[in-house]
């Protein structure tokens, strides 16, 4: 099944050509940019001798389009933060590339009124959940890498990092560490981390805190603050990071 045999079967309407002026890049092979918003849930609401007839989502080019964008946002904070240290360079890419992050961008390129879906998975004001919206976007960067090379694909990123970043960075600042590590473990494990305070030092008016963020026997993160609280979010951010530098995580934080 080729992109040309794709074309057949899906709807003879105008969102490639919507996607190509929103995104401000030209394809050579639209094709490949309508395949790069087919979402799998889309195939199994087409009647069934049109779903014969298709065998592709827009899987495989998110998976390809994953992989550049971490590498073009590693590569892109490397020369921004010449002087920054390796940790807090992955706590920049974490932010830079997670679910929410790229929900947003794609929300920018309108691209909830673009993506072929199913309708059961469209909210009742039609929204559409961040996590497909992430998987669009990273399929549309793969679909650009494909048609057009690395060139325009590491400028259609670095527009946006350089636009967004400081915004996005600073967000994550405030982020709850501890709720998103509870989502990842339980998304991967179907277990729920915990936290065991390591000790306690200093005069009781300035106490400082030492948190471990556990699995089981498992130590994920270590972090400290004035207060348990503050410890345990410094806890599972460091565990976060660890998981994303393990490869346990994708770079966004996401179960693999």
């Amino acid at each position: 099944m080729t992109i040309g045999d794709l074309r057949l079967s899906l709807p003879d309407d105008d969102r490639a050509e919507r996607a190509m002026t929103a995104l401000g890049v030209v394809f050579r092979d639209p094709d490949l940019l309508r395949l790069s918003l087919v979402h799998r849930s889309w195939l199994n609401d087409l009647g069934a001798d049109a779903a014969a007839t298709v065998v592709a989502s827009n899987e495989r080019l998110e998976f390809l389009g994953d992989a550049l964008l971490g590498l073009i946002t590693a590569d892109w904070l490397y020369r921004r933060f010449p002087d920054l240290p390796e940790g807090n360079l992955t706590s920049y890419r974490v932010a830079l590339v997670r679910t929410e992050t790229l929900a947003e961008w794609a929300i920018g390129f309108g691209l909830p009124d673009l993506i072929y879906l199913a309708r059961g998975e469209v909210g009742s004001g039609g929204e559409v959940r961040p996590r497909i919206l992430a998987g669009a976007f990273e399929a549309i960067l793969g679909a650009i890498y494909l048609d057009r090379g690395i060139r325009v694909a590491r400028q259609f990123i670095c527009a946006l990092l350089d636009a967004d970043s400081d915004r996005v960075i600073d967000d994550s600042e405030t982020m709850n560490y501890k709720g998103r590590l509870q989502e990842l473990i339980q998304d991967r494990e179907r277990l729920t981390p915990g936290y065991q305070t390591v000790s306690v030092s200093g005069p009781d008016h300035a106490h400082t805190f030492v948190v471990e963020a556990v699995l089981g026997d498992r130590i994920l993160g270590a972090g400290s603050g004035s207060n348990k609280r503050a410890a345990e979010q410094d806890a599972a951010r460091d565990a976060l990071e660890r998981l994303s530098l393990e490869g346990i995580v994708e770079t966004d934080g996401r179960p693999l």
